[in-house]
């Protein structure tokens, strides 16, 4: 049984349709990296599978059961954690308040949370706001850790990030890879260090799922086909 599965989900913004048909199936402990152009439904379906959007056709499935009907604080509760586009951290809150704020109890407590980003030790006592954008980054990946998930969902989580930075955000991603049981939904541009993490991909496009597989089975002419500009 698959942990996240998606079949034949359609979601809508008011009266526009966003997603027609998309669908997916994620297992425990592997990591999916979600692709497609900018405005193909990314983002969207994330905010389907965090329960912030509601489907309006379809199913989305954790651990088999529907959870079409959920808020997205029990979707929470149940095991989901995102890091969402744009960071999105406590602005005025510190970097410990910002961790603590959603924390539950787990091994991912703020002493493992500053292992993987010993920055955010240094920085305890400031507020966000002080943060540059690659400690933000790492801020909101810490605080989504905390939740203690079985699937982390990661929106663009290297988008506009200094190159050195993207590859501590990338070893990071690696290392949740390596040293836990964790679920990954990666949601990035960078074909090249998805590769470094991804077991399969899924790409839409419009949308839809127009393809799915093995990361490794992705060919120039499909990455050109859907992907490239």
């Amino acid at each position: 049984m698959s942990l996240l599965r998606l079949d034949h989900v359609s979601a809508f913004y008011g009266p526009s349709q966003a997603l027609f048909d998309v669908s997916l199936a994620l297992a425990e402990g592997e990591v999916m990296a979600l692709m497609g152009r900018n405005g193909m439904g990314k983002t969207t379906t994330v905010w389907v599978i965090c329960r912030m959007l509601r489907n309006r056709g379809g199913s989305v499935l954790l651990d088999g059961q529907d959870i079409g009907s959920w808020p997205s604080h029990r979707a929470a509760r149940a095991g989901i954690g995102l890091v969402p586009e744009g960071r999105r951290c406590f602005r005025d809150l510190t970097v410990y308040e910002n961790l603590i704020a959603a924390a539950r109890p787990g091994e991912w407590d703020f002493a493992a949370v500053t292992r993987l980003f010993p920055r955010l030790a240094e920085r305890r006592d400031q507020k966000a706001a002080t943060l540059s954008g690659g400690e933000q980054q790492m801020l909101a990946i810490g605080r989504a850790l905390m939740t203690n998930p079985r699937l982390l969902v990661l929106d663009e989580a290297t988008e506009g990030l200094a190159p050195v930075v993207r590859q501590e955000i990338w070893a990071a991603i690696q290392r949740l890879k390596a040293d836990t049981g964790m679920a990954l939904l990666v949601v990035d541009k960078s074909l090249k260090e998805l590769a470094t993490v991804a077991d399969t991909a899924v790409i839409l496009e419009k949308g839809v799922s127009v393809w799915s597989g093995e990361f490794a089975a992705l060919t120039d002419d499909i990455t050109d086909r859907y992907l490239g500009v």
